[in-house]
């Protein structure tokens, strides 16, 4: 998995980062992985090292994101001591594009008119097996957990339980990762909505 704090990603997605390195115990990408970053779009990794940070130079640096060697070396002493000798792991990456992301996944200022289509989209899933409302709900609270779990979990079949998650994602509602799914901005809008409802109803008939 790679993240990446904000400043970092307009540099990601104009192609003038190149280069990331990581203080991880062990290497957590490969060579020619393909890493969805939220929300920065998918990341090729071109090829992954195990350097020393005296190898590290001032070009990498740029290529990293940094204004110099030294910003990037005090960015790494964040995470704590290390010396020229110290080793980290040196990442080159590029992005490739958004692959199949939603573009309006990413926006959660909903409509009534919005959440009316969304809710008629989601009733005709359901129409002849209700599945929606219980797959939203265990993607919310298992994210980035592989399919074959959550399906276990479902008591589902594995590729029954991604062909209706694609169903979701071409709603905007959900996301997909390396592993695993997340409910998107615009599903997390839908869903309070819907939660917000509930409670209304619930109190209007206490009174």
């Amino acid at each position: 998995m790679l993240l990446f704090k904000k400043p970092f990603h307009a540099g990601l997605t104009s192609g003038e980062i190149t280069l990331t390195f990581r203080r991880w115990q062990k290497a957590h990408v490969r060579q020619g992985g393909r890493y969805r970053c939220h929300p920065i779009g998918v990341l090729l990794v071109d090829a992954v090292s195990l350097v020393t940070t005296k190898s590290v130079t001032a070009s990498d640096a740029k290529r990293a994101g940094f204004d110099s060697r030294v910003a990037l070396i005090d960015y790494l002493l964040e995470l704590g001591p290390l010396d020229e000798t110290t080793e980290i792991w040196r990442v080159e990456l590029r992005h490739v594009g958004d692959g199949d992301r939603v573009e309006f996944a990413m926006v959660d200022a909903l409509t009534e008119a919005d959440i009316a289509a969304i809710r008629a989209r989601l009733a005709s899933f359901d129409a002849r097996v209700r599945w929606t409302k219980k797959t939203l709900a265990i993607i919310s609270e298992h994210p980035r957990v592989a399919a074959s779990q959550l399906a276990k979990k479902l008591k589902r079949e594995t590729l029954e339980l991604k062909v209706d998650i694609r169903k979701l994602k071409k709603l905007g509602l959900t996301q997909s990762f390396e592993v695993g799914y997340e409910i998107s901005p615009r599903g997390r809008a839908y869903l309070d909505c819907v939660n917000t409802e509930r409670v209304n109803k619930t109190r209007a008939k206490r009174r």
